[in-house]
């Protein structure tokens, strides 16, 4: 098992098949939230469902209005697991912090360290344990 420290933008476990998207993705416009499928048309991975994964992500991609998408995708139960990004993003911590605020329902965010993200992306699975104090994201065996 490979562990690496990491940043903590929302505190919560999770352990799940990674997804890695090709490409930046918005929520709003580009994840149905009633299905946790990708539905922006130009994306590589359109169609996909990201429900129940390790989001891997570099970074989100445009509208503030996607927050409101993962919150409800995330009281839907249609999220992903846990989301792991390169970059920050304020829209996406922003989507975990409403569903965990309003609806009791947490998705660990954690931020990696660049020099971990060549493993991280190319994992299979991942888990997530980002509290207080900083996280640890995992490359462990199903």
């Amino acid at each position: 098992m490979t562990a690496f420290s990491a940043t903590t933008l929302m505190e919560g476990k999770a352990a799940a098949a990674a997804f890695v998207l090709a490409e930046p993705l918005s929520f709003w416009g580009g994840v149905d939230s009633a299905t946790g499928r990708i539905i922006d048309q130009w994306h590589p991975q359109s169609g996909q469902s990201i429900t129940g994964a390790i989001l891997v992500m570099e970074a989100g991609r445009g509208s503030s209005s996607g927050s409101s998408v993962l919150a409800e995708a995330i009281r839907l139960k249609t999220a992903p697991a846990g989301i792991i990004l390169l970059k920050r993003d304020a829209i996406v911590v922003t989507g975990a912090m409403v569903a965990e605020a309003l609806y009791g329902i947490g998705c660990p965010v954690a931020l990696a360290r660049p020099q971990d993200w060549p493993l991280i992306s190319a994992a299979a699975y991942l888990s997530i344990d980002a509290g207080q104090r900083g996280a640890e994201i995992r490359i462990v065996q199903p």
